[in-house]
């Protein structure tokens, strides 16, 4: 197994649930007041039998108008259209904006030849266009353009790749354990998006159910421990992939 992170920066968030960029080097955080400052890390990784992205990131694009996501996945050494299985945790912007692309005006999906994994009530929420926390312009680009493995509730993808419906961070967020012959990973999404919330036990009020979500974690926590899952932080600052230990009560996490 090879693991690729496919980091697109720091972030600000505000009520407007806008993502600017944010350079700690040159920003000022004091000149965005009421904002949450987050990074993105989208993953790629190489298994036996797949080249999988967890998640897409923020769908920005370059000065040559690339796609950040599609220069990170050839500078990892595949071509965007290698990808075989996208793995989407939750449909939120900043997780699912990567899935298209404009061009000319008009978005088309940006991994054309790969299967995504969706769970369906997430899918629902998602196009019905409810919230602003989805972009429905995105999935109605993808709707019955690409391949969309709808899953629900939890259970077996194919050998060695499990989701599971987990509902904390939304009402039908799910997790992923990759276990591929000798080498296994993690990916929790929104509910384990920083090795810190391992730490140190918190509700979140950016969470469907932060009570939940905060049980979720220990759990996660400990699985990865007592079963050698390497993890992997959407949102980590410095650590994206980590090793987890549980000793003496409290967790340790080691950046890999």
């Amino acid at each position: 197994m090879e693991i690729f992170v496919l980091g697109e920066g720091s972030y600000s968030v505000d009520s407007s649930k806008k993502f600017i960029p944010f350079d700690p080097q040159v920003d000022n955080f004091r000149e965005r007041p009421g904002s949450l400052f987050i990074h993105i890390n989208p993953f790629l990784v190489k298994t036996s039998h797949d080249l999988i992205l967890f998640d897409s990131g923020l769908g920005y694009k370059d000065t040559r108008d690339e796609l950040y996501i599609h220069q990170h996945i050839r500078n990892s050494g595949f071509d965007p259209d290698d990808i075989t299985l996208i793995l989407m945790s939750h449909l939120h912007y900043d997780h699912s904006g990567g899935l298209a692309v404009e061009r000319s005006g008009k978005l088309e999906p940006s991994f054309p030849q790969a299967t995504h994994v969706i769970q369906r009530g997430e899918w629902n929420a998602a196009i019905s266009g409810r919230s602003s926390s989805y972009h429905k312009d995105i999935f109605e680009a993808l709707k019955d353009v690409v391949n969309i493995e709808f899953v629900e509730n939890s259970g077996e993808l194919k050998p060695g790749i499990k989701y599971e419906l987990s509902g904390g961070h939304t009402p039908c967020h799910q997790v992923f354990w990759i276990n591929d012959v000798t080498d296994k990973c993690f990916f929790g999404g929104d509910e384990l998006p920083e090795p810190e919330q391992l730490i140190r036990k918190f509700i979140a009020k950016y969470d469907y159910d932060g009570r939940k979500s905060m049980q979720l974690r220990e759990e996660y926590g400990k699985k990865a421990a007592d079963e050698g899952y390497t993890c992997l932080f959407y949102h980590a600052k410095s650590a994206p992939i980590g090793k987890v230990r549980y000793e003496n009560e409290a967790f340790v996490v080691e950046g890999v």
